[in-house]
């Protein structure tokens, strides 16, 4: 059993985006480039796998739990996403983000979480 809801995790998200979790990160568009170190935190948090699809600006990465797909950061693009469900991982989703990113990024969702 999971420790968090999605909706607990996407509130955590929304409030700790930053530009300290991705350089393309932007007050209108608060989801852009955000989906590898979103990814990896989540599977962090909740488990399951890392899936991608391909988009015209390259790999777009999102999470499946207990067999749903759960795209937390689908906000970022006006289009529909055709969802490829090719099955990924932690080391490509990591060649999206890095190391700052990603330790900012998920102790700014567990104290969001926890406080």
């Amino acid at each position: 059993m999971n420790l968090y809801t999605t909706d607990e995790i996407i509130d955590a998200l929304f409030k700790a985006w930053s530009s300290q979790s991705s350089s393309k990160w932007s007050k209108d568009n608060p989801a852009n480039g955000q989906c590898g170190v979103t990814s990896l935190v989540v599977h962090d948090l909740l488990g399951g796998k890392i899936n991608k699809t391909a988009l015209p600006n390259g790999w777009h990465f999102y999470n499946v739990v207990n067999g749903t797909r759960i795209d937390f950061t689908s906000s970022q693009f006006s289009e529909e996403i055709l969802y490829m469900d090719v099955p990924s991982n932690r080391e490509e989703a990591f060649e999206d983000t890095n190391d700052d990113q990603y330790r900012y990024l998920k102790q700014a969702i567990l104290d969001h979480l926890n406080a």
